[in-house]
């Protein structure tokens, strides 16, 4: 023996590295699950956790320690599609004008209210519900943060609130996909004309 143990010598176990690369396989299956379960909810039927093991390639033993119940896979679908929404109002900010940056976001809350409709048909009301009301505080915050960055640069009108956007929104979700592929982006367009300061 060196009389050093690893953390000392500098060197990492055998077993610390066959944990990192376990940690990081779970990872990687996480995140394939999700995104096979994102795909696969918008097909008619059912979301079934055999065919999103299926088209993960991995068992369903592997999924079932990820997501007991499919009502816990899909909520986790929906709380990774807030997040993603929620963190792209600050990342359009850093690229774009502030009006142009809201007009990209609503691009983007299209996207999320698909599979938000497609969800919340798909799991029981009380978890709808659950989710609805943990999801309306950080997306309310991002559309402030977009909307507060128009009224500094005064693109936005004045007396536009993150409620009023909130309640013209919601109603994406409620569309089929031929309608919210026809409507959506004209609709999203006359709301962010809306939103424009007014000229004098």
């Amino acid at each position: 023996m060196s009389g050093y143990d690893d953390h000392h010598s500098g060197h990492v176990s055998a077993s610390a590295q066959s944990r990192g690369s376990r940690r990081a396989d779970a990872q990687r299956n996480r995140e394939r699950i999700l995104q096979a379960a994102r795909d696969l909810v918008h097909e008619p039927g059912e979301l079934k956790l055999n065919a999103v093991a299926k088209a993960c390639g991995i068992g369903q033993g592997t999924l079932y320690r990820h997501f007991p119940t499919r009502e816990d896979l899909l909520a986790e679908v929906y709380r990774r599609e807030v997040e993603e929404l929620v963190a792209e109002a600050p990342r359009l900010l850093a690229t774009h004008q502030p009006l142009d940056a809201l007009a990209a976001w609503f691009d983007r809350v299209a996207a999320y209210a698909r599979v938000k409709r497609d969800i919340f048909a798909a799991v029981e009301a009380a978890t709808w519900q659950d989710l609805t009301a943990h999801s309306l505080g950080p997306i309310g915050e991002a559309v402030e943060l977009l909307l507060a960055a128009g009224r500094s640069a005064g693109s936005v009108r004045a007396d536009a609130e993150a409620r009023d956007v909130i309640v013209l929104i919601s109603w994406l979700s409620r569309l089929d996909d031929t309608e919210l592929d026809a409507r959506a982006p004209r609709l999203l367009s006359i709301l962010v004309d809306g939103l424009r300061t007014p000229r004098p």
